[in-house]
């Protein structure tokens, strides 16, 4: 990962540097003084650094700046002395009570941005010490293992707020830094993710990173109805412009009956959107009507046009992307739910490789998702939005879209994984004949990571605790992907021929989805306390199991194929009743 690093970093200072001096002369050798000056300089900084402590003993501030809320002391000698923005506002104050310290809010100083606490702290630290530090990873990265952490999302939003710091507050030598750093992001980053740099451009006039961000939107395939809605008039225009140059551009001039209806959302006016739908050849779908709800539509109006069922709630526009993915970019639970509700598809992905989960993932911040909320105050939405797509996937681990596109998202794959695992495995504490059968017709050859079985001598099955050092990524990702489809068809094949059964287990595995489901079961572990809560848990699952696996042997569809399952050396007899029935 791309930081950046404190000038001074690199320096190494010892009592060599003074090798030069003689005592008692006040003569200095040119190297010398400036080892010493060097010496001097970061010894200052240091120094400096000291009063942004938060100690009480050592608080000499005489000023706070209200930022997100939380009081940041400053020194306004300081400030002022660094800073013309903080010199004026300071002057205006010259007068005030000196009782009490004066406060600032930061959003109210600020005539457009916005700068949260981490960037400002950051941009402090800079101003006393004159040096940068590498970035807080808490803010400036994302939670997805797999982001290289270069160019998304949080690293983004970090260096746009530290460029409204420095732009608005007058430092300039930061404004040529972080310049430098949001030009690398342009080329690099997703086209969504560049329309936050696009503003800040435009409003710090950064010309030369203001054209850059114009051209690469007009090149890409955004939206022109979200660049209209995202972006200041102006700057859609020339976008516009540009467009229209380009041969492919060709829907830009009337106004079209899928407009009305975007208007209409915009609005808020849902029996219009009925009625236009209702009237018109053209359909939500085509007019991409739940995409648009979805990013720009208070949640209210996502639940009522829902009702309408006049959409489909997995269907793709242009770019390749379900409602659901621009739902996780949105980060609105309200929503997620909504939608999954309706059947929408957590496992679909983008043209690119990504899930929900996945573009869930590289929007949040550790400090987000990782942060415990303070009893009474709201939960992250990033954090619920996450827990509730995971929790979906897990749950329906069978909807597979595009199963290869997930060569490049082992997340993903190993959550599947997991669930199906602990299926299997659950089947076979309590179905052992009949589980069996089921795992040899699709080749599954057990769940030792899972049951204490032990791991099959004939070389590498799919489970995630086997590791081969001459396994390329690819080649464990095909091999997980491969025992994956094997363990579906095994729990398909149950549900098939055990209804029942398989109904009870399946709910069993969503109540304690997020708990170790096998280990919960081994009754001898544990305190008695424990042991006496899991012997209770299993009895009655036991009993559900004894009941459903007894309508299943009532039932026709079981009857053809288990009248002589009822002993374990049956296992041959039923083994041929499931392969002639399939």
């Amino acid at each position: 990962m791309a930081t950046l690093t404190e000038p001074s970093s690199s320096l190494s200072f010892t009592s060599s540097h003074f090798s030069n001096v003689s005592v008692g002369s006040n003569h200095f050798s040119p190297s010398s003084a400036s080892n010493l000056e060097v010496v001097s300089l970061s010894k200052l900084s240091s120094n400096l650094e000291l009063l942004l402590s938060s100690n009480p003993d050592c608080d000499y501030t005489d000023a706070e700046i209200i930022v997100d809320g939380v009081p940041v002391g400053v020194h306004r000698c300081i400030l002022s002395a660094r800073s013309k923005f903080f010199q004026e506002l300071f002057k205006k104050d010259k007068k005030s009570s000196k009782i009490e310290k004066p406060k600032y809010h930061l959003k109210e100083v600020l005539p457009y941005g916005a700068v949260g606490h981490e960037a400002f702290v950051y941009f402090l630290s800079y101003i006393y010490t004159g040096r940068l530090k590498p970035f807080p990873l808490e803010v400036f990265t994302c939670v997805d293992s797999v982001c290289a952490h270069d160019s998304c999302r949080p690293a983004i939003d970090f260096v746009v707020e530290l460029m409204y710091a420095a732009s608005i507050l007058q430092v300039p030598e930061l404004v040529s830094s972080f310049l430098r750093r949001l030009c690398n992001f342009v080329e690099k980053s997703l086209v969504e993710n560049v329309l936050p740099i696009l503003l800040v451009a435009f409003n710090c006039k950064l010309t030369q990173l203001l054209d850059q961000c114009i051209e690469r939107v007009a090149r890409s395939d955004l939206y022109r109805f979200c660049i209209e809605k995202e972006v200041p008039l102006e700057v859609a225009e020339k976008i516009k412009q540009i467009r229209l140059k380009s041969p492919q551009e060709e829907e830009e001039n009337s106004p079209k009956v899928s407009d009305k209806i975007l208007k209409a959302l915009d609005s808020d006016d849902v029996e219009l959107v009925k009625l236009l739908l209702t009237e018109s050849d053209i359909t939500l779908d085509e007019a991409n009507g739940l995409h648009y709800s979805v990013v720009h539509s208070d949640p209210k109006v996502v639940a009522e046009i829902l009702t309408l069922d006049m959409g489909d709630v997995n269907h793709r526009n242009s770019r390749g992307y379900t409602v659901l993915h621009l739902a996780a970019m949105r980060k609105e639970p309200s929503i997620i739910i909504s939608l999954l509700k309706k059947g929408a598809n957590a496992s679909g992905f983008t043209c690119d490789g990504r899930s929900a989960v996945n573009i869930c993932r590289r929007l949040t911040t550790p400090k987000d998702y990782h942060t415990k909320t303070a009893k009474g105050r709201e939960a992250s939405k990033a954090r619920l939005c996450i827990d509730l797509l995971e929790r979906e996937v897990r749950r329906n681990p069978m909807v597979v879209d595009s199963p290869m596109c997930s060569l490049s998202m082992p997340e993903d794959l190993q959550m599947r994984l997991l669930y199906l695992e602990k299926r299997v495995g659950l089947a076979q504490l309590f179905f052992p004949t009949e589980a069996k059968v089921a795992m040899d017709i699709a080749n599954v050859e057990g769940t030792s990571e899972f049951t204490g079985l032990p791991p099959p001598s004939n070389g590498l099955t799919g489970n995630l605790s086997q590791v081969d050092l001459n396994e390329t990524p690819h080649m464990q990702t095909k091999r997980l992907l491969t025992r994956m489809e094997a363990l579906m068809k095994t729990v398909e094949t149950g549900r098939r021929y055990f209804p029942y059964g398989s109904g009870v287990l399946d709910k069993y595995m969503e109540e304690y989805i997020d708990d170790d489901i096998l280990d919960d079961l081994q009754i001898e572990k544990g305190s008695p306390q424990e042991r006496r809560l899991k012997r209770m848990r299993y009895r009655e699952l036991k009993d559900d199991v004894q009941k459903a696996y007894s309508k299943d042997k009532e039932s026709k569809i079981a009857r053809s194929c288990l009248s002589a399952s009822s002993s374990p050396s049956s296992s041959s007899s039923l083994r041929d009743g499931l392969k002639n029935s399939t």
